[in-house]
């Protein structure tokens, strides 16, 4: 599985960087178990309420029946009520702030569990750029449904559980790509294709176009160019193919996706700029300032001071698997 999954008690082979937000990863109950978990809050642990700042290296699916508070996705606040949908990525900062009678079913799972239905994996990051959703009662009468069957069905496990975990999950992804986008999406993100468009051999661009855009995704300052040799196309035909499928340019794309983990490190982490500009891949940080005004609209230092959780909740020490 890559290592995105574990069995309780496994160490995590990679602890974050000093200063960075824990972590965390799929424990599996033993050999054999699919990487998939879905319940109540209680019954998926301490950690499924958590008000510290952390990541996964998995996908989460949250809806909401009851209580109130704020849950705090990289730099996005949403007011928590009853009848709410959210997905949370891997890698994305979040946690559940002044949260009073919270209650609802989770569904956890890695990208390895989307084998089924690989296109899942493009879907969710479009769900990911809104991630939360408020439900009407219809809606929220059928999530219900379909997260109730979830959890059962994980929880049972009679035979052939996997193969309905993964039709069930499925449907529950398709009925949320339908959902109209009524919450406002993560200001200051690097864009995704929400549709690729323009005429395009099968397999052609999409391929390389979604590959660039998790390429540039990572935290890894890489070039267009050693993009390109990484994805195995020269530089000309990068710039073809993700301009045909996002109206951008890859350069364009890398420099919303600096900028945007540069928000996230600033906003969730005590990091000094300067450490801040060398993670991004700015060996000045003057430069960096620059480049992160001209981005934003703003410097570092006024970002930080508007966005930054104050970390007394993040606790570099806690390599929690």
């Amino acid at each position: 599985m890559r290592n995105t999954t574990v069995v309780p008690g496994t160490p995590c082979p990679a602890p974050p960087r000093p200063g960075e937000p824990p972590l965390h990863r799929l424990e599996l109950a033993g050999p054999g178990t699919v990487p998939f978990a879905a319940g109540p809050f209680d019954a998926l642990g301490p950690l499924s309420r958590s008000d510290r700042p952390h990541r996964h290296t998995f996908y989460e699916i949250v809806h909401i029946v009851a209580g109130s508070g704020t849950h705090v996705v990289d730099l996005a606040g949403h007011p928590v009520r009853p009848r709410q949908l959210a997905v949370v990525l891997p890698g994305q900062v979040h946690c559940w702030q002044d949260q009073r009678g919270l209650d609802g079913t989770l569904a956890l799972f890695t990208e390895d569990f989307l084998v089924d239905h690989p296109g899942d994996r493009a879907l969710l990051r479009r769900i990911g750029r809104t991630g939360w959703f408020d439900l009407s009662e219809a809606e929220h009468e059928r999530t219900g449904r379909l997260m109730a069957d979830l959890a059962a069905e994980c929880r049972q496990r009679e035979p052939g559980h996997e193969s309905v975990l993964r039709a069930l999950l499925h449907v529950l992804v398709v009925r949320m790509a339908r959902l109209p986008a009524r919450g406002g999406g993560r200001p200051g993100g690097p864009a995704e294709p929400d549709r690729l468009r323009g005429p395009a051999a099968p397999g052609t661009v999409p391929t390389v176009a979604e590959a660039f855009v998790r390429l540039a995704a990572r935290p890894v300052a890489w070039s267009v160019r050693e993009c390109a040799e990484r994805l195995g196309v020269t530089p000309g035909h990068l710039t073809r193919t993700v301009r045909a499928a996002t109206g951008r340019s890859p350069g364009r794309l890398l420099n919303e996706a600096r900028a945007y983990q540069a928000q996230r490190l600033l906003a969730h982490t005590e990091l000094p700029v300067r450490q801040v500009a060398a993670r991004v891949g700015f060996a000045d940080p003057a430069y960096f300032c620059r480049f992160f005004r001209r981005e934003t609209g703003t410097s570092p230092g006024e970002f930080r001071k508007h966005h930054s959780s104050r970390v007394a909740s993040i606790d570099p020490g806690r390599a929690s698997a």
